[in-house]
């Protein structure tokens, strides 16, 4: 079931207006919330989002690659306490795939919409953009938002045969693993 899971997930920019159920939505935090994390030190937290203004101001976080949250049902802002882990990074982004893959397997579309380091102008970085309506905590940074909804678009999984391959190596780099 895992591997099917996997091949059919695709980032979905097109999304239904119909709202997610609530049952839906728990099951995604919760799926952030297991997600594991470096010496159990669970620095991630969860910004959910379904206030239409509000994910209208996020879609605009960066000039590229956001806009499509403005028409999402749901933004879940994945953040992180960096004084918590060494590694929140790491952590955040784990807790990011798992709402993903939660998504996929509820029915639901996903987009990775990236934050850190990113800008959201020339003056303004993506993360202090956010910080302001999310009313973060000093210290608190964002590592992304999954725009989530039912898809309005449908996207084939990749073909096996098209998977890089070539960029796995057996016992040691340059050699090839097939």
């Amino acid at each position: 079931m895992f591997m099917s899971l996997i091949e059919k997930r695709r980032s979905i920019r097109q999304f239904q207006t119909t709202p997610i159920q609530k049952e839906k939505v728990d099951l995604l935090v919760e799926a952030g919330l297991r997600s594991p994390s470096s010496r159990g030190s669970t620095p991630w937290h969860f910004v959910v989002v379904t206030d239409r203004s509000m994910l209208e101001r996020l879609s605009q976080a960066k000039p590229h690659g956001s806009s499509f949250l403005k028409d999402a049902a749901l933004g879940i802002v994945v953040c992180a306490d960096p004084t918590k882990s060494d590694v929140w990074i790491e952590d955040a982004s784990i807790a990011t795939i798992m709402i993903q893959l939660a998504a996929e397997s509820l029915g639901l579309g996903s987009c990775w919409i990236q934050i850190r380091n990113r800008m959201h102008d020339q003056t303004q970085t993506a993360q202090d953009y956010m910080a302001g309506p999310l009313k973060l905590p000093p210290g608190m940074m964002v590592q992304a938002v999954v725009a989530v909804g039912y898809p309005a678009e449908t996207k084939p999984p990749r073909p096996g045969a098209e998977l890089p391959y070539s960029q796995v190596h057996g016992g040691m780099f340059g050699t090839s693993f097939r």
